[in-house]
């Protein structure tokens, strides 16, 4: 990246066809530590590795609930997260005070798209710096949204967004197929996998630094809803565990075999 004489603002064209703030604001996504989300036919799930400006710092939170059916996991500016997380919450907020119901997903998330899109077509105003992925459950089931700065919105199966997420879609694009069944702690085990792909050689998975979120449904058919919640701390520890014992014994069984790794 690079400055040129077209990125002083979000509202002008490249020659190529670029817009150079938007592409500015995708690269302060890249930064933001990853998250992953994906979806089975019962429930949605969103881990994120929380980080911590410095020791003396609490950690960051990532994973937020923006109503009983549905959340949110952030990666970028914490502060531009924070508007679009507040403006879902109100719009969830309307709809069930003028309709009395949950309001779907994918209108939702259309909603956020096109409040971030207006940002590159008036002059004065920047793309919001973060990315999103939005799951929820509604009445066709569950559902996961990649949100980008440009925004551009789509439905997913499973995603990674943040620094060194391309090494957890690598691993969710291997184990694509095994999602659907899946159940709830599988699910979760399954993320907590595709997450520990992109820690460096000298980095671990702790109940400090994970955040786990389920929405879902109770029991398989039904309708009873289990409500978005965010698992921190201690609520963690039991996955976490399972998620290293499983790697342990993968690496007895196929020595040479094991979690991918940058050298860099």
């Amino acid at each position: 990246m690079f400055r040129n004489n077209y990125d002083n603002d979000s509202v002008t064209f490249s020659p190529q066809g670029r817009i150079f703030q938007v592409e500015y604001a995708a690269e302060a996504v890249k930064q933001g530590s990853v998250v992953v989300g994906l979806t089975s036919k019962t429930h949605a799930v969103l881990v994120a590795i929380k980080r911590n400006a410095e020791e003396l710092s609490s950690y960051q939170k990532k994973l937020f609930a923006v109503d009983e059916h549905v959340g949110l996991a952030i990666a970028g500016l914490t502060s531009d997260a924070r508007v679009l997380s507040n403006f879902m919450k109100q719009q969830c907020l309307s709809q069930r005070l003028t309709y009395d119901r949950a309001m779907p997903l994918e209108t939702l998330v259309s909603l956020i798209g096109d409040k971030a899109q207006l940002n590159t077509q008036h002059y004065g105003k920047r793309p919001y710096g973060v990315g999103l992925l939005v799951a929820g459950v509604d009445e066709t089931g569950p559902h996961l949204f990649e949100f980008q700065p440009s925004g551009m919105t789509q439905e997913m199966l499973a995603c990674a967004i943040g620094a060194r997420s391309q090494m957890a879609r690598t691993y969710l694009e291997k184990n694509l197929d095994k999602f659907p069944d899946c159940g709830r702690e599988e699910l979760v085990r399954h993320g907590l996998k595709a997450l520990k792909e992109t820690l460096v050689q000298d980095r671990e998975l702790t109940v400090e630094n994970t955040s786990v979120g389920v929405v879902g449904f109770k029991e398989p058919g039904k309708k009873a809803l289990e409500f978005f919640k965010v698992h921190d701390g201690a609520d963690v520890k039991d996955w976490i565990n399972s998620v290293a014992d499983d790697n342990e014994g993968g690496g007895e069984a196929a020595e040479g075999e094991g979690m991918q790794v940058d050298d860099e």
